[in-house]
């Protein structure tokens, strides 16, 4: 069995409970190098195997996958952050499959997580931004024309962009003629949740200028949009008092009803217990319809059906 992990963005203690056990259950490690916490290979029990695919072929992963198969072993291949992003695991489940070998995933957190845990950004900032593009500037390999740096910047939402460290000069060009302002809050988290971490901020038009004087170059991401800046948002509908959602009904701070049908007038109401219906079910009415006597009752404060 093959179990892909994702090692998650850097600290040691980040990896998932189920991605721990698997790896310290393992007979054979496959690693994805250098931006695999090495913390993270101690916990391997005694007599595993422990492979570094920085210096493999994907041909040279599945022999080795193919040969701890064989023998019964359980294998991790071990991939920074979330295997879904940037990981090549595709190819790499199309050949298990290919041959038969059961695998799974098992979800890791993704860097792009760990940069706003960092910045102590929340990315979807209501009236701000409520999208999130992850994505990344072409360089020796190809991105789809339709979903170049220029065309994305069109949307002004809040871009996170991976493996573009070292060419933050076209970045920097690509997001200004897309339609970013020149003045677009951006920050630069170097190796994200690491001990070495380093965030420096900056405004667009100086995102060149800032890798280059902070020496950043690799192994780092670039988050880009109003939301960075962290402010100029409205408070979120999720806990406002005024607004019910499946498990609380929103208080009305205007009590007073003069007209409208029974659901108008309960459709935001606070009901500490049951139904609305179960509610007036039970209410002493002595003449009248529930609607008729509800319709043009005042009601100054509390629930509206105090029996």
């Amino acid at each position: 069995m093959v179990y892909i992990v994702g090692a998650g963005p850097g600290a040691a203690d980040l990896l998932t409970v189920r991605g721990l056990r698997l790896l310290q259950t393992a007979d054979l490690v496959i690693y994805a190098g250098s931006l695999v916490n090495p913390e993270l290979l101690k916990e391997t029990k005694p007599g595993c195997q422990i492979k570094n695919s920085a210096v493999m072929t994907l041909e040279e992963v599945i022999a080795q996958v193919e040969e701890a198969e064989k023998k019964g072993l359980s294998t991790v291949r071990l991939h920074t952050g979330d295997p879904c992003l940037y990981g090549a695991v595709r190819e790499q489940m199309d050949a298990f499959a290919a041959r038969k070998i059961p695998f799974s995933i098992c979800p890791g957190v993704s860097s792009f997580c760990g940069a706003a845990a960092s910045l102590e950004m929340e990315y979807t900032l209501p009236s701000v931004s409520q999208s999130v593009i992850i994505t990344r500037m072409q360089g020796r390999t190809d991105v789809p024309e339709k979903e170049s740096i220029r065309a994305f910047a069109a949307h002004r939402a809040t871009m996170v962009i991976f493996l573009s460290a070292g060419i933050l000069k076209e970045l920097e060009k690509e997001l200004m003629d897309g339609g970013y302002p020149a003045d677009t809050p951006a920050a630069i988290v170097y190796k994200a949740t690491w001990p070495e971490e380093k965030i420096v901020r900056c405004v667009l038009s100086r995102l060149a200028e800032t890798g280059e004087r902070e020496g950043i170059r690799k192994t780092a991401l670039i988050i880009v949009g109003e939301a960075v800046a962290q402010k100029d948002y409205l408070r979120s509908k999720l806990y406002d008092s005024e607004f019910t959602t499946e498990f609380r009904e929103g208080i009305l701070k205007d009590t007073y009803m003069p007209s409208g049908s029974k659901e108008e007038i309960l459709k935001d109401t606070y009901m500490p217990s049951g139904s609305k219906e179960e509610i007036l079910k039970d209410t002493y009415m002595p003449s009248g319809s529930k609607e008729e006597i509800l319709k043009d009752t005042c009601m100054p404060s509390g629930n509206k059906i105090t029996g």
